[in-house]
């Protein structure tokens, strides 16, 4: 019974931890405001296992998400789960590719383990000290890892508030239909469009996204 309130209070505190950006979000755009009355509680909430987010991002690049879901089981059986650095180095390339995984995609997951394994790119020290460009600048010093996996590793692993993925396409989708534009907006222009967000535009990024997946 001592432990009920604990849960109840953590509950309240996920619901809770975008509550003020979703205040913002509803005063200053009145179409993410039905988006929000639809969808619900912004859910989004830190993915703690850092280098596993970076390999299945690396796995997921331009194949289906049930591919990737199986490549990444494959992985895991090959190499423990949670994935780790040390584990996946101790495997040749050949045994990586014996997953699924294509040569170029074998080679990013030997130098992203390289890169964590050295501490030259320390995943788990990112803290409030990084801003969010020296995050992207030391995650894409790693060849296999670009903007778009840089930026998708700032929401969903470090749940940094205001993060636009421009290069995104449901984004650009989003922001098209949203302000009901004929074409994709450049990701130049998404910027502008999403001006009135600042500084939760990841919130909002989120948002777009439930609401093209119907919630």
């Amino acid at each position: 019974m001592a432990r009920k309130p604990a849960k109840v209070e953590d509950k309240v505190k996920e619901t809770d931890r975008w509550a003020a950006a979703v205040r913002h979000l509803r005063r200053v755009d009145p179409g993410l405001r039905a988006i929000i009355k639809r969808v619900g509680p912004c859910r989004l909430k830190p993915r703690p296992d850092r280098f596993g987010t970076l390999v299945r991002a690396i796995v997921s690049q331009q194949i289906s998400t049930k591919a990737a879901e199986s490549i990444n089981a494959r992985l895991h059986l090959l190499g423990g789960d949670p994935h780790r650095p040390e584990a996946l180095l101790a495997l040749s390339q050949e045994a990586l590719r014996g997953v699924g995984l294509s040569a170029g995609k074998a080679r990013y997951v030997v130098n992203l383990a390289e890169a964590v394994a050295s501490g030259a790119v320390p995943v788990e020290g990112f803290d409030d000290s990084w801003d969010d460009a020296a995050i992207v600048a030391s995650l894409t010093s790693i060849k296999g890892i670009g903007v778009w996996t840089a930026e998708m590793f700032l929401i969903f692993s470090l749940n940094r508030p205001d993060v636009l993925p421009v290069h995104d396409l449901g984004i650009r989708s989003g922001l098209r239909d949203h302000h009901g534009l004929e074409d994709l907006p450049r990701p130049r222009d998404c910027h502008a469009l999403a001006e009135s967000w600042r500084p939760y535009r990841t919130v909002a990024s989120w948002y777009l996204w439930r609401n093209r997946d119907g919630g």
